[in-house]
């Protein structure tokens, strides 16, 4: 495995499209392994609504960034006491949704400095009890793929709860009243010896933990080139610095639904004409791979009757775009 020194850059656009270019177009004989710690910003999953799941105008008062990253799941909250990683590899056809094998390392360095109830728990959570202190998702194109998560290590969680506005539902499932009663830091259950690390200086000990060596100058590491950074920052100009792609432009919808399956939520909104439906867009958190814009195309013009909108549904891969839910279920949210 090969490590990618980002070097120091804490622009949130700049990191995610460092992320993409080191999964599209980095390909490298052996896995990869990126840091980053990000400015305060909101990360918002591929397929969300980000109007929906911001507090704009704590956003706004605060100067947070707002940046849609290339994978699914759910939004989530980073400043400088948060660091995330990222494992980008070849798709075997069997790691996608396997939060497990990608979060073993990081679970176990995690023991190995007192965190010694810090779990695997859900769909994507690293807890600590009830507890939330990381995030995870993935995202998967062309045989390569990406798992990436959050560690709340010293975070503002005060600008958590400021910053998110979670479906009440999405709270209520979780049998909790906040996002503030549901989040942690790691920092107050670490062993005393590394209570006055740093965020970097922490992240930089899990790096030498998942390598398994003693010094810095041991990690294998690919060093980017000028050419590389270059490519970098095209990649966020198209993506992860332009507005269109961050928030983008949504029409007002005439039919609206939502419903929170075991895989994650699904919120579908369609305009429908002369029985036909004309606009179609699905939001969620759900992992998903493919584009879902492919989903949405494919029923631009299909009869909006229950028999013709199943018809449409069981032509499509629907595991492969949203997880394990069925044709039927999901006409329940299209009809």
């Amino acid at each position: 495995m090969y490590f990618v020194d980002n070097q120091g850059q804490l622009d949130p656009s700049v990191n995610i499209a460092l992320e993409t270019f080191l999964l599209k177009e980095k390909i490298l004989d052996e896995p990869i392994l990126l840091f980053y710690i990000n400015e305060p910003s909101i990360i918002i999953g591929r397929n969300q609504n980000t109007i929906e799941e911001i507090n704009a105008d704590y956003v706004e008062a605060n100067k947070i960034h707002i940046v849609r990253r290339m994978s699914g799941g759910g939004a989530v909250y980073h400043d400088l006491g948060n660091f995330s990683f990222c494992f980008i590899t070849k798709d075997d056809g069997d790691s996608f949704r396997d939060f497990g094998k990608f979060t073993k390392p990081v679970i176990s360095f995690l023991h190995s400095v007192g965190v010694k109830e810090a779990e695997l728990k859900g769909r994507n959570d690293l807890v600590i009890g009830e507890k939330k202190f990381s995030g995870n998702a993935m995202y998967a194109t062309n045989g390569r793929m990406t798992a990436h998560g959050t560690i709340l290590f010293d975070s503002d969680l005060d600008a958590v709860t400021g910053a998110l506005k979670p479906r009440k539902e999405k709270i209520e499932s979780k049998g909790i009243k906040s996002i503030r009663s549901r989040v942690t830091n790691i920092k107050p259950f670490i062993d005393e010896a590394y209570q006055n690390l740093t965020t970097e200086e922490f992240r930089d000990l899990m790096l030498l933990s998942i390598f398994d060596v003693e010094t810095r100058e041991e990690v294998k590491e690919y060093h980017l080139t000028e050419e590389d950074w270059k490519r970098v920052y095209e990649i966020r100009e198209e993506y992860f610095g332009n507005w269109d792609w961050n928030y983008g432009k949504s029409p007002k919808f005439e039919i609206q639904k939502h419903h929170r399956f075991p895989i994650g939520s699904i919120e579908v909104r369609m305009n429908v004409e002369d029985g036909h439906i004309q606009q179609l867009k699905v939001f969620g958190d759900f992992f998903g791979l493919g584009e879902i814009k492919d989903v949405e195309d494919a029923f631009i013009g299909v009869k909006y009757a229950k028999e013709d909108i199943l018809a449409k549904l069981n032509e499509l891969d629907i595991k492969k775009y949203f997880g394990n839910v069925t044709a039927e279920e999901l006409l329940e949210e299209l009809y």
